[in-house]
C-alpha cells in the first residue's frame, strides 16, 4: 500500500472558524514555496496585503469567496466560486472576504518565498 499523498484533508480537519474568524493551516513549506489553507467563517476577511517579491495564487476549494485585488487607484472585486483559481502578480495587493453564510476554504501558494 502506498503512503497517502493528499495533504488537504488532514490539514483542514480542525479548521472550524466562527463568524468573523479566519483560521489557517500550512500544507506545504519548503525553502522555495509555501502552500497555506485559509478557512473564513461568515463575514470574515483576510486583509489586503502584498508580496513584493513573490507570486501568490489562490485555489478556491469550498464555497464562494470575494477576492479583492489592486490598490486605491485600480481595484478589482470578484466572487470566485469553487473550484476557482486567482493569480496575484508580485507586488499586487490582494485580500479575500466571505460574504456568505457558510465557511469558505481556499489555499494560497506563495513562491518564491521572500528572503
Amino acid at each position: 500500500m502506498s503512503p497517502e499523498l493528499d495533504e488537504y484533508a488532514d490539514a483542514i480537519a480542525d479548521l472550524e472558524p466562527a463568524a468573523g474568524e479566519v483560521e489557517t493551516a500550512e500544507l506545504v513549506v519548503t525553502d522555495d514555496v509555501l502552500v497555506k489553507a485559509f478557512a473564513l467563517g461568515p463575514d470574515a476577511e483576510l486583509e489586503a496585503h502584498d508580496h513584493p517579491d513573490s507570486t501568490n495564487v489562490f485555489h478556491v476549494l469550498e464555497g464562494t469567496v470575494t477576492v479583492i485585488q489592486g490598490d486605491e487607484s485600480e481595484t478589482t472585486v470578484d466572487e470566485i466560486e469553487a473550484p476557482g483559481v486567482v493569480h496575484h502578480e508580485r507586488g499586487v495587493e490582494h485580500g479575500a472576504k466571505n460574504e456568505t453564510d457558510g465557511t469558505v476554504v481556499f489555499t494560497a501558494s506563495l513562491c518564491p518565498l521572500p528572503s
